[in-house]
């Protein structure tokens, strides 16, 4: 049996496919759902619930930025437990053994054959629909600029982070570096650059693969997950990015 059945959809959703914003948004860790062929994982639901499953309130963030700049929205219908689309296969992190302070029973000594599974499942049709996205912005004469929305949890390890909204990037700085620059003037937020993640631990794996590799502006943005529990801090945060990312993105 494969890793998904047909009743449960596609791995990867496209919202806004008809767009004319200049902006991709990204959501790997969208969802905590998890295909019904592997059963919970061994977790408890305490654990499927936690940010170890996904990104909470990455979602709901993305999809009011995307109405906002009318941008398409790109993202992952299923946990990051099962695979991580923003680690590449050879990854240990793209299934990983352990989440912090969980173990993950069903994940535990993967053979190729169960990696393979998975990133033939999951992985390559969400980098494949990206992939293919971008190229057709770019044969349109739209050269698009990568966003990729992710959320952290406010204790890791035990340790509080003070930091509130991460703006996150590789070695192309652009976009990033516009966004400091605005949200220094703005005071809403504490923003920090490359925090709390920074490409040395290997979260940049999208922007490398869909930016950097075309040439495209790209930046990556985490927003401490208590600021976005409800509707109202999700609507906040949405507007305050995507004010920070009309004032940052470079001359088309």
């Amino acid at each position: 049996m494969g890793i998904l059945t047909g009743e449960e959809g596609d791995p990867v959703a496209l919202e806004n496919v008809s767009a004319r914003g200049r902006v991709i948004l990204v959501c790997e860790h969208a969802s905590r759902l998890l295909p019904k062929s592997l059963g919970t994982l061994g977790l408890s639901e305490e654990a499927l619930a936690s940010h170890i499953a996904w990104d909470p309130g990455a979602l709901a963030v993305a999809r009011r930025m995307a109405k906002s700049l009318d941008a398409t929205l790109v993202f992952q219908r299923f946990s990051r437990l099962v695979y991580d689309c923003n680690r590449p296969p050879e990854s240990p992190a793209a299934m990983p053994e352990k989440s912090e302070v969980f173990d993950v029973p069903g994940n535990a000594g993967l053979d190729q054959a169960a990696r393979d599974a998975r990133t033939e499942a999951l992985y390559l049709p969400f980098r494949d629909t990206l992939a293919d996205l971008v190229k057709s912005r770019i044969a349109e004469g739209r050269a698009p600029v990568i966003v990729t929305m992710h959320s952290f949890t406010p204790v890791y390890f035990g340790t509080p982070r003070a930091v509130e909204i991460g703006i996150l990037h590789d070695a192309d700085t652009r976009v990033a570096d516009g966004m400091l620059a605005a949200a220094g003037t703005a005071g809403l937020y504490n923003v920090c650059r490359n925090e709390p993640y920074g490409p040395q631990d290997g979260v940049t794996h999208t922007l490398r693969e869909h930016g950097l590799s075309n040439g495209l502006p790209n930046v990556m943005i985490e927003v401490r997950n208590d600021l976005i529990r409800d509707e109202v801090g999700q609507g906040v945060v949405a507007d305050y990015l995507a004010g920070l990312l009309n004032e940052s993105l470079p001359a088309a």
